[in-house]
């Protein structure tokens, strides 16, 4: 299938200039879905000639019929007649609505027929916006490969009928919305009008009459609560087209019930389809039906995914049938969203007058499919992304929420966009939240793939239009963006915009700031390294030693055979702070692509270290790679790098960012902290120690099957550090990393609490009681063996007074387990530790690691921890966890009575204190 530009190429061929007649004053054309592209744009950005596919066959729009009949046109009517007719040789059928037609192409030697009726033996068919009685003719002929030519406008019928009628009744409505088109009652205007190099814009917004709060009013008739708490966790909705709106929105303008007007027909979409069969929302569902069916007296279609709706609709007298796919003669069809097997029938359904209810999410999708997007990969995203509507990766939280009041300025992806070019220029438009809430949308919408899609590639140009002219905002710590702001906002199109293909160089030179990177860097040779492209336990970041400047491309070659599953990445700092209410960088700064050729151009908006990404599973060995267009960045590797060159000139590469790297960790850190670090061997020589005692009492392999990362940033999505891959500090943190004397005589015990998250398990987790507590066993650990320092000096918590105290007041409270957490929890292990050393733990931490039959709730693993651990120490702790107030069963205690007590319990002693 040829593109919309090559369509578009043809349409215009040997015109050079628009000579549209004087008289006429046609009407602006309004463009939905994913098919139809403008042809002719004024210079207002209305739309007043459009072209389409629909099925097998073509359309051509025009915004009056006096253009059809006007020699002055002659060259764009032939274009747009051989462009229709798809059958080499069929006639040409002109209706007498537009006889002078007839002579223009007859001029140019086409064979034409004047008919009033449609024959399927043409091959176009030519006919003017006002007459309806041959609609569903038209429509099986374009469906069925035949090409449309029409014209007409709709502002003197609206007249006539009334502007709220336009959109669904005017009889060129009725044939040509199928593809996408739709004639308005709004005035288009005519002057200073060029003939487009390229695929004019879609306009964002487009005045029409036809008042879309009145479906909302039919929608919500009634209901003055939607309560969708259902048992499921909901998707976020984006609704995006301009006959799209939204049913349902949380406090945060989080959207889980939308619709759509497309075609003929009628959309209502759920963000679960839990929402679809919900009793405490029969009224809107019966609400939605009657809407959907808009006056049909066909029978409603109920999936057997979603059966328990039919006997909520079918109790309220209307005529259903369980389904178990898309049949004929149904007015509504309802169903889940998990599946696009008849997205194009659904679609042809919709478009041709049927309703679809439909519901689903798409957040469990999306964890089970790193690396794609649910915008644009989601099965069901391929049968709501042309009606305007998508579902995201991304939940809301189940609710009860108030019904929106229909038109009155509820938000719209749309209209927010519009207003956001006045708030740019200074006018502050946009309602409270809107701000935060578009961000989010354009991140979103962006995602979707834009190429050879006109209604999302005019969205692009806009906000690729709109950064031009206010340059990108300049954030850092010392100037911060609040997220509700108009800079937080052009910091995710920004980001977006440069992941999908915008050249980062043009959008970073109008930084506001003023510093281009051209001025600072200047790219080394080629650099050829080889990288072990295999992976069998996770997925590995290895480090390249080589920095992207921001606005630079690197280009990346690899051998035909070893690029499978690679990744190329730039930058480490991989926290999304999408949801922080104040930025002192760009939400997202990392920028992958797969390495899915041998070779490869990247750019990156923001810059950063260069990285591949080798996946889990992968065994490719040895894997040749040469980087072109980066700078070297400060990089030491123990027993790789050499010492003299790193005294001499690594340290000092004048990039941001530097690492140092073991087998088993590696750091990224500001390069200030690595320029004074004259040999970094005896740190990176502790640093292994420490990770060597990590792998110990974790009981796993050492060297760690990849190494652990730390990675600073100038913020981050948690906390003070988070743990993960990579750990994330913040870059106040990064010196403490790299002191190895700091280390020696003060510890370093919040990286490795980190790092004692990584380690953690969840077969014997106790969630939220242990989250933050056992990885403190690390902690204690690394410390006292690695670093000679005592528990109770390694952390203020761990005096004996703290200690002593905690435990008396646990007691007092009586031993309540909601309170058994944190430092009290780490209380119980530390106590079993000190009367029976760290060896238990070791060798329960192997048990645990091929234990099969672990229960889910935590009642059940607290049950087998005591059971394992009295076991493993051959005594019984019965009486000890009890004191703790851990839920011991009858029938655990029973089997443990025949262990020896255990007469040292450091518990009796607080016992008899308290008593």
């Amino acid at each position: 299938m040829t593109s919309p530009s090559d369509d578009f190429e043809v349409l215009v061929k040997g015109l050079n200039s628009w000579n549209l007649p004087k008289g006429p004053i046609p009407c602006e054309l309004l463009l939905v879905g994913e098919a139809a592209f403008p042809v002719l744009v004024n210079k207002n950005g209305q739309v007043l000639i459009a072209a389409s596919r629909y099925g097998q066959g073509r359309m051509v729009v025009m915004s009056h019929e006096g253009y059809l009949q006007d020699s002055m046109l002659a060259q764009f009517l032939c274009n747009a007649v051989g462009w229709l007719n798809l059958s080499p040789g069929a006639a040409v059928g002109v209706h007498t609505s537009v006889e002078s037609l007839t002579g223009i192409l007859c001029d140019s030697g086409m064979k034409v027929q004047t008919t009033d009726g449609l024959q399927n033996s043409l091959g176009v068919y030519c006919i003017n916006a006002y007459n309806s009685s041959l609609a569903k003719e038209m429509i099986q002929f374009v469906k069925n490969g035949g090409g449309l030519l029409t014209g007409g406008q709709a502002w003197y019928w609206a007249s006539q009928h009334g502007r709220d009628k336009v959109l669904s009744s005017f009889p060129g409505n009725q044939v040509t919305s199928v593809a996408g088109v739709y004639f308005t009652d709004t005035y288009g205007g005519t002057d200073f009008l060029k003939v487009s190099k390229k695929v004019p814009k879609i306009p964002l917004t487009v005045s029409f009459g036809e008042d879309l709060s009145q479906d909302q009013q039919q929608l919500l008739d009634g209901i003055t609560e939607l309560d969708i708490n259902t048992g499921g966790l909901p998707s976020q909705l984006l609704v995006h087209g301009a006959l799209a709106f939204p049913l349902g929105l949380d406090s945060s303008l989080g959207c889980f019930l939308a619709a759509a007007r497309y075609g003929r027909g009628r959309v209502v979409l759920a963000a679960h389809e839990g929402m679809l069969c919900a009793p405490t929302l029969r009224p809107f569902l019966c609400n939605a039906i009657t809407w959907l069916a808009g006056g049909q007296m066909g029978t409603i279609g109920v999936n057997s995914n979603v059966k328990k709706l039919y006997s909520l609709v079918s109790e309220r007298g209307l005529k259903c049938t369980i389904e178990s796919h898309l049949t004929a003669g149904l007015s509504v069809y309802c169903c889940s969203a998990y599946s696009d097997q008849e997205a194009r029938k659904l679609h042809e359904f919709v478009a041709e007058g049927g309703g679809l209810l439909i519901g689903g999410q798409a957040w469990w999708w999306a964890s089970q499919n790193p690396g794609k997007t649910a915008v644009a990969d989601y099965p069901g995203n391929h049968i709501l992304n042309p009606f305007g509507l998508s579902i995201l990766g991304c939940s809301l939280k189940s609710g009860r929420f108030p019904v929106l009041v229909p038109g009155k300025g509820n938000y719209h992806f749309r209209s927010a966009l519009s207003q956001f070019q006045h708030e740019v220029k200074g006018s502050k438009v946009l309602a409270e939240g809107w701000q935060s809430k578009l961000g989010k949308d354009c991140k979103a919408f962006l995602k979707i793939p834009a190429e050879g899609i006109p209604a999302y590639a005019s969205l692009h140009r806009f906000l690729r239009k709109v950064l031009k002219q206010t340059g990108l905002p300049h954030v850092s710590q010392d100037h911060p963006v609040h997220s509700n702001s108009c800079e937080a906002t052009l910091l995710h199109m920004a980001t977006e915009l440069a992941q999908n293909g915008t050249d980062c160089f043009s959008l970073i030179r109008r930084a506001s700031n003023g510093t281009c990177p051209s001025q600072l860097y200047s790219p080394g040779p080629p650099v050829t390294m080889e990288i072990n492209g295999t992976s069998p336990d996770a997925t590995v970041w290895v480090s390249t030693g080589l920095y992207l400047p921001g606005g630079f491309t690197a280009n990346i070659m690899m051998p035909c055979a070893a690029t499978a599953g690679l990744q190329v990445q730039i930058g480490c700092h991989s926290d999304d702070l999408s949801g922080a209410k104040k930025l002192c960088r760009a939400p997202v700064v990392i920028h992958r692509c797969c390495l899915n050729r041998p070779e490869l151009s990247v750019s990156s908006l923001w810059g950063g270290l260069i990285y591949v990404l080798v996946p889990k599973n992968s065994n490719l060995g040895p894997v040749s790679i040469t980087i072109t267009g980066a700078v070297p960045a400060p990089y030491f590797k123990l027993g790789e790098t050499s010492l003299e060159e790193w005294k001499s000139s690594i340290r000092h590469y004048p990039v941001p960012w530097g690492e140092l790297a073991t087998d088993n960790i590696i750091f990224t850190v500001p390069s200030e902290h690595l320029q004074d670090l004259e040999d970094p061997e005896p740190l990176l020589h502790l640093w292994d120690e420490m990770m060597g005692a990590v792998a110990r009492l974790a009981s796993i392999s050492f060297p760690f099957p990849r190494p652990e990362r730390i990675v600073a940033d100038v913020q981050i999505s948690a906390g003070w550090m988070h743990s993960g891959y990579p750990v994330m500090c913040h870059k106040k943190a990064a010196g403490e990393l790299v002191n190895e004397k700091k280390i020696r005589s003060n510890g370093i015990w919040g990286p490795i609490h980190e790092l004692g998250h990584n380690q953690q398990r969840q077969v014997w987790e106790f969630p939220p009681h242990t989250t933050e507590a056992t990885c403190n066993l690390w902690s204690v650990y690394v410390h006292e063996m690695v670093l000679g320092i005592h528990r109770s000096q390694a952390h203020p918590a761990l005096t004996p007074s703290h200690r002593e105290t905690r435990v008396q007041e646990y007691l007092r409270k009586g031993a309540p387990l909601k309170e058994w957490s944190v430092w009290t929890a780490l209380e119980t292990y530390l106590q079993l530790q000190e009367a029976f050393g760290w060896e238990p733990f070791t060798q329960l931490f192997t048990e645990y690691q091929t234990l099969s039959r672990v229960p889910n709730d935590n009642a059940g693993k607290m049950n087998l921890w005591v059971k394992k651990f009295s076991h493993q120490v051959q005594r019984n702790l019965t009486p000890f966890f009890q004191t703790w107030g851990w839920p011991v069963k009858e029938e655990v205690a029973a089997s443990l009575a025949c262990l020896p007590e255990w007469q040292e319990n450091p518990m009796n002693v607080y016992l008899l204190m308290n008593n």
